[in-house]
């Protein structure tokens, strides 16, 4: 793996050949909630602090990858090494109102022009993330929270679940949904019974919304990520009607290469052996969340 001039970890690029699943058909009007688009300086500068340098991302190889995969609708999220710069998802994001949503991360007290147009452009939410460099982290959550309210968004988490039950009860009194991605972005060998794991459950049945995405950032074992069933199924039977797909396309700091979509899209079949719960997954809930037309 290269390293660039600062010691920073360099990214292999997505598979450029992304496909659908070859154990079931992809429902129509299913809504891919969890991906990137990415620019390179000088137009698109990465933060100094970033956990990585990405490979371009553009916006039209996104929409490939959803036209590939059976999407019909995709939600981007601000990616970390662009900071609260959302430039660039926002020009896709007017480019593409119909087909996509976008999730952004930006700094406390923007005037009320900024915001307005944040939400004109197809913003429905924040994202907070204290793993990678570049994110906002939680020490404003009760903040964001109101300025979500606000605005009429939700909330987006980057969050290794172990640290959720202390943050437990701030959580459960923010006035607007929230989202955990990732399944809790915490590495299977910590076990169904880890009380991080436990505590992210109870939030889910409780309300919360949870991403059944990142397979190949929670896996001990590799692909094709067989490790990861019983956590995604544990979530889905907590509340089914608030699970979300994700690709997480490009796949940044998939340091053992990054997984075919196709592939991914193949364990939800494990994950969500249930038909009418997979529709659920992919078109129900994220329609619904998101705000994508019925």
């Amino acid at each position: 793996m290269t390293e660039t001039t600062a010691g920073i970890r360099a990214c292999p690029a997505p598979d450029p050949n992304p496909g659908g699943p070859a154990r079931y058909a992809v429902p129509a009007g299913a809504v891919d909630t969890h991906a990137h688009v990415i620019g390179l300086p000088p137009d698109y500068p990465l933060v100094a602090d970033r956990s990585y340098t990405p490979p371009a991302a553009p916006a039209e190889r996104y929409l490939a990858m959803l036209d590939a995969t059976g999407m019909a609708n995709g939600v981007l999220v601000q990616v970390s090494v662009h900071g609260t710069d959302n430039r660039l998802m926002v020009e896709t994001l007017r480019a593409n109102r119909a087909r996509l949503r976008g999730v952004a991360v930006i700094p406390l007290g923007l005037p009320d022009r900024d915001l307005a147009d944040l939400k004109e452009a197809g913003v429905v939410a924040l994202r907070l993330n204290v793993l990678f460099g570049g994110g906002v982290g939680f020490e404003d959550l009760e903040s964001y929270g109101a300025l979500a309210r606000e605005m009429g968004w939700h909330l987006q988490f980057l969050v290794d679940a172990r640290q959720l039950p202390p943050m437990a009860r701030r959580l459960a009194r923010l006035p607007v949904p929230f989202v955990v991605d990732h399944m809790g972005h915490m590495p299977t060998a910590a076990g169904l019974d880890d009380p991080g794991f436990r505590t992210l459950v109870d939030l889910v049945r409780d309300g919360a919304w949870v991403k059944l995405s990142g397979a190949f950032r929670t896996s001990v074992a590799g692909a094709p990520f067989a490790d990861t069933i019983p956590f995604a199924r544990a979530l889905n039977d907590a509340a089914p009607e608030r699970c979300l797909w994700g690709s997480d396309w490009p796949h940044v700091a998939a340091w053992d290469g990054p997984p075919p979509v196709g592939d991914l899209l193949d364990l939800v079949a494990d994950w969500i052996p249930d038909e009418e719960r997979r529709r659920h997954y992919f078109v129900d809930n994220p329609r619904r969340l998101y705000g994508f037309p019925g």
